[in-house]
């Protein structure tokens, strides 16, 4: 009998200006074991986007009904739109065996660990305040206000570190890629994970 191993729900976040994206785009591009969260949306789809490729889209009243059926593993509203992950699509992609990757916001990976206690948390963290501040200046876009608004939600956000399984430093991408596989590889090989496949096939073997 093949042993089968349910996948891994990883989830990447940290604060604003950290590099989640960059890490996401990068890590992608090194390996295709990963399978990257669909979100599910009511904003209309934009020209060449894909039904459960790009997103899920859904009506107003269908997104609030998966809402109060807690099918939906964290959502949010955003210039009128609902944005959210589906339960359904994350579980059915795990039971195949495949882990799948979330990056999103400190608040709402609080709202995935709540509904999905089992899932891999993973923040990512800047070298150092000053670092932070620095890349969110480089962006350009902002005035001082608002990078002394981000700043302090970043202060806020590196408080919930203690919430998160691992803490992988964004020093450089690359690196922060290769720790982010080590945690990959080394969750699959935890005993706890790999017993309990073994114990399923003992227990159908009998």
């Amino acid at each position: 009998m093949e042993l089968k191993e349910k996948g891994l729900l990883l989830v990447l976040s940290g604060p604003s200006g950290v590099g989640k994206g960059t890490v996401r785009k990068a890590l992608f591009e090194r390996q295709t074991s990963l399978q990257y969260s669909i979100s599910m949306t009511t904003r209309a789809p934009r020209v060449g986007e894909v039904e459960g490729v790009d997103y899920f889209f859904k009506t107003r009243d269908e997104f609030e009904q998966l809402i109060k059926e807690d099918r939906l593993l964290e959502w949010a509203e955003y210039a009128g739109n609902y944005y959210g992950t589906p339960i359904d699509y994350v579980n059915d992609t795990l039971n195949r065996g495949q882990d799948v990757f979330l990056e999103i916001e400190v608040k709402g990976a609080m709202q995935v660990k709540k509904a999905f206690p089992e899932g891999v948390f993973l923040f990512l963290a800047p070298p150092s305040l000053a670092e932070l501040r620095s890349r969110i200046l480089g962006r350009g876009t902002e005035d001082e206000a608002t990078i002394t608004r981000r700043l302090e939600a970043a202060r806020e956000e590196i408080e919930l570190m203690d919430e998160y399984d691992y803490v992988v430093v964004n020093d450089h991408i690359e690196k922060a890629c290769s720790r982010v596989e080590a945690i990959v590889t080394a969750e699959h090989c935890k005993r706890s994970r790999v017993a309990s496949v073994y114990q399923k096939a003992l227990e159908s073997d009998q």
